[in-house]
């Protein structure tokens, strides 16, 4: 039996897709409630700068922006072959160089809070 790395693609892309599918929604409503002036309390500037100022909660923001970039890369990635594109290697090597590279910036971002 050969031995194959596509677990370790599949794996954060259904984690992520997964997780994304439920954090959208919330996230959506949340926007929306800030927009029309109804925001509760707790999405206060100082309450949110003080709850991501705690190491475990950078890791999670941290996670949760790898695991949806990661699942969009690796969409774009099927979604390129299907619409012809057959550079596999070249178009898989930008889009997860894009996915890591926006981790990276969101977890430089997070250090600095």
């Amino acid at each position: 039996m050969a031995i194959s790395n596509k677990p370790i693609v599949w794996g954060p892309f259904a984690a992520g897709g997964t997780l994304t599918a439920f954090l959208t929604p919330v996230l959506v409503l949340l926007t929306l409630l800030v927009a029309l002036g109804h925001a509760p309390d707790l999405l206060a500037y100082d309450r949110l700068h003080a709850f991501l100022g705690h190491w475990l909660v950078k890791v999670a923001v941290a996670g949760v922006v790898f695991l949806s970039l990661w699942s969009a890369a690796h969409r774009l990635r099927i979604t390129c072959y299907d619409l012809g594109v057959r550079a596999d290697v070249a178009v898989a090597t930008v889009v997860y160089a894009v996915a890591l590279a926006g981790t990276g910036a969101a977890v430089l971002y997070l250090t600095k809070i």
